[in-house]
């Protein structure tokens, strides 16, 4: 996976280095991460990323290769449930969007989804010790273990723990630009997005969830040029529903009505980069009263935007759980655009 994710990456500056006659509408302070919860129980349903709040022009391509590592550890229990996630996951997404019209993009996401023990727990340990944060158990967890299983009523429901990659469940996007203001000291604009996720992914190796899910939401920005055009400051967010079918994955359990939404703001000093931090919440996928399942998740994304050219931007961003155990401990998110 990390091959390919490298090769893909390398493959996508050389076509940078070309340049191109477009330009961003927005700078990348006013982009949100490309990024949601990667909860292993989580991801493997339709919750969108955010995206951006303007779309392409007519004619125009944008091109993403993400990469997001999440190294979960949580274990609950209740009078009628109990669940361990420990281990890695692992989501390499190519996502493409196309300008059809004015005013009116299409596009697809194809994920490859992947599983293992990882590497990553004596790190996150020394890191938690560090700072005083609880390790929730973690230093009486074997290292590098992959194990996901949840009981209930002493049955076993669901359980992975052997290493496993491969394809996850396309998706198909749309979007409408209901407004665009782009004016000497500001860009202001809000988009309505639509994603179809189909069950190409296996649900019994947490590649997908087996559902059919739709997701409708509305994404906004509020971009300021500041010090003489050279700084700006931005305001961005996102909410929206996300509709599933009954999926293979503990559907006795499941909701079929999932809320989210998520905002954030950017400081960019200078075109080249941008430092953003980023709010993502959704309601439970889940019934139970188990915090990993049943609770509203919290999540909290930092980083930055480095612009290689007007074109093309690396997005650099870690993700904390702000409500514990409700999304992973910690995760990693890259991901390389470029417009054609």
């Amino acid at each position: 996976m990390h091959r390919l994710s490298t090769f893909l990456i390398l493959t996508l500056l050389y076509l940078a280095s070309s340049g191109a006659p477009s330009c961003l509408a927005a700078s990348p302070a006013a982009t949100p991460f490309y990024t949601f919860n990667q909860s292993p129980l989580v991801q493997i349903f339709g919750l969108p990323a955010a995206e951006s709040a303007t779309i392409q022009k007519p004619g125009r391509f944008w091109g993403l290769l993400s990469s997001d590592v999440a190294n979960n550890y949580t274990f609950g229990d209740n009078s009628r449930e109990k669940i361990l996630l420990d281990g890695e996951s692992y989501r390499t997404t190519f996502a493409v969007r196309y300008g059809v019209a004015d005013r009116f993009e299409v596009g697809a996401d194809l994920p490859l989804v992947g599983y293992s023990g990882g590497a990553l727990d004596g790190l996150i340990e020394g890191w938690h010790d560090i700072f005083g944060l609880p390790q929730g158990g973690r230093k009486q967890a074997p290292h590098d273990r992959l194990d996901f299983d949840y009981q209930r009523d002493g049955r076993d429901r669901l359980h992975l723990a052997s290493s496993n990659f491969g394809l996850g469940d396309l998706r198909l996007n749309g979007a409408w630009q209901l407004y665009q203001d782009a004016g000497a000291a500001s860009t202001r604009a809000v988009a309505l997005r639509a994603s179809l996720k189909l069950p190409t992914g296996s649900s019994e190796r947490l590649r997908g969830s087996g559902s059919t899910d739709l997701a409708l939401w509305l994404t906004g920005c509020d971009d300021y040029l500041v010090s003489q055009g050279r700084m700006h400051l931005a305001l961005f967010g996102a909410a929206g529903l996300l509709a599933l079918s009954d999926a293979d994955v503990l559907p006795d359990r499941q909701n079929h009505l999932v809320g989210f939404g998520s905002f954030g703001a950017g400081w960019s000093p200078r075109d080249w980069i941008a430092f953003k931090a980023q709010l993502s919440s959704h309601s439970p996928f889940y019934r139970s009263d188990l915090p990993e399942m049943g609770w509203t998740a919290l999540q909290l994304l930092f980083g930055g935007t480095l612009s290689f050219t007007p074109q093309t931007a690396l997005d650099i961003g870690f993700s904390e759980d702000v409500r514990v155990s409700t999304s992973p401990d910690l995760g990693l998110h890259l991901g390389l655009s470029h417009q054609f």
